[in-house]
């Protein structure tokens, strides 16, 4: 957890430095890292709807920086658009009003052409923002609300980072930073908040024994709990789940395990408690009602791989071009609300992960069929495979200025696969 530095006129200041740092995750090795606070993963900020947070990043490495609030209502000129980065020994204030229902969101650097790098390097934390309206359903809550940061990692034959390989050899699986740990926990309900900060994953996550009841998504809690066996989380999703440890003896080992992975993390339970006051409702928030939409968008993601056969790169493209800063792709009017039309024309083998800053959608259909399990709820991220669609929906408020919306395999977004829209009065 990170502590602000004050509260001072209903606002939470908190200071963070960015720092280079190491830690042992190969037994007896320390790996060079990236840190925020020097710490791998980043610490937590809890902040809470409706009360502003201010956080002053010092960057204490010695190349450029930034920090995107992901799934954040923020103000342009806080948002960390890839061109607006914090020098060498400067720092710069972000200012995020939390003007969004409780959620589970996270930060990370959003830097052009080193973002990849930067968050595979360690450059992540979790920001959760707590909401007043949702004390009353009697979610677990304290020391029984925990988030969990997954992702993967490549090492060499000396314990360094491999950075840019091919992803399938990131075989390491981290939770919070670890490789495969293990939690204690009572014998009772836990609500964990789970973060994909993998560059280039997807995890199908299942439980040994019991199942998981999905609560919540991208943007905040589901209408209703959700029993699944099976929770699909790509990367930059989240997904917030219940698991209710009582019906096990203590002694139980319980794994959380995805099918290519192997084992992400166990559960042991070590305690009984007296008594469990928490529960979940059979209903938990509404989603607010879609508006008209006015507007209807084509957006393409797809790679030019015409250079390859000379030696040349491989070009990220949205709706068949490449990032350009200098470029406005959309300009959308503040307040409307339109529908996206999210597509990958690549070939069988190829996926994407497409996220729109500034606001949360929600997705309409998946090929003409209904959404999954995966696609409920408020979102800012979605997954799709080689050839599939997906129509999104979104209202465009409350902020104006430059945003973007990109692939967030992010290896894929520093290719080029990253777009502009300005959103006017």
């Amino acid at each position: 957890m990170l502590e602000p530095v004050s509260t001072r006129d209903g606002t939470d200041v908190y200071r963070i430095p960015i720092r280079n740092t190491s830690a042992e995750i190969l037994q007896g090795i320390q790996t060079p890292l990236l840190g925020f606070a020097g710490q791998f993963a980043g610490p937590t900020i809890r902040a809470r709807t409706g009360r502003p947070t201010q956080l002053t990043v010092t960057n204490e490495i010695d190349v450029p920086v930034n920090v995107h609030l992901h799934g954040g209502r923020t103000p342009a000129d806080s948002d960390g658009h890839p061109m607006d980065v914090i020098l060498p020994g400067k720092s710069r204030l972000y200012t995020y009003p939390n003007q969004q229902q409780g959620t589970t969101l996270w930060y990370h650097d959003h830097n052009m052409d080193t973002e990849a790098e930067h968050v595979y390097r360690g450059l992540a934390g979790a920001y959760i923002i707590e909401d007043p309206c949702e004390e009353y359903l009697g979610l677990p809550r304290g020391d029984y609300d925990v988030p969990i940061m997954l992702r993967d990692i490549q090492f060499d034959a000396n314990g360094d980072l491999v950075v840019f390989d091919d992803v399938r050899k990131r075989t390491t699986i981290l939770a919070n930073g670890v490789s495969r740990p293990y939690f204690p926990v009572a014998a009772r309900k836990y609500r964990f908040r789970l973060i994909n900060t993998a560059n280039d994953r997807t995890f199908q996550l299942s439980l040994s024994a019991g199942q998981l009841t999905q609560i919540g998504t991208d943007g905040g809690l589901l209408p209703a709990p959700v029993q699944v066996r099976t929770l699909e989380l790509s990367s930059a999703e989240r997904a917030d789940v219940v698991i209710d440890f009582s019906r096990f003896p203590v002694g139980t080992k319980i794994e959380l395990s995805d099918p290519v992975a192997g084992t992400i993390l166990r559960f042991d339970v070590t305690r009984r408690v007296l008594f469990d006051f928490s529960r979940v409702p059979d209903k938990l928030r509404e989603l607010p009602p879609m508006p008209r939409a006015t507007v209807e968008r084509d957006v393409n993601l797809s790679f030019d791989f015409s250079q390859l056969p000379s030696g040349g790169p491989v070009l990220g493209e949205i709706n068949g071009k490449p990032y350009d800063d200098n470029r406005i792709d959309f300009t959308i009017k503040r307040g409307t609300t339109e529908i996206w039309t999210i597509t990958s024309t690549d070939p069988p083998g190829v996926r994407h992960t497409f996220h729109m800053h500034l606001v949360q959608f929600r997705v309409l259909d998946r090929n003409g069929k209904p959404p999954l399990q995966s696609d409920a709820g408020l979102k800012d991220t979605v997954y799709l495979t080689a050839g599939e669609t997906v129509r999104v929906q979104a209202t465009f408020v409350p902020y104006t200025g430059r945003y973007l919306y990109h692939c967030h395999f992010l290896e894929h977004a520093m290719d080029g696969m990253m777009a502009q829209m300005n959103i006017v009065p």
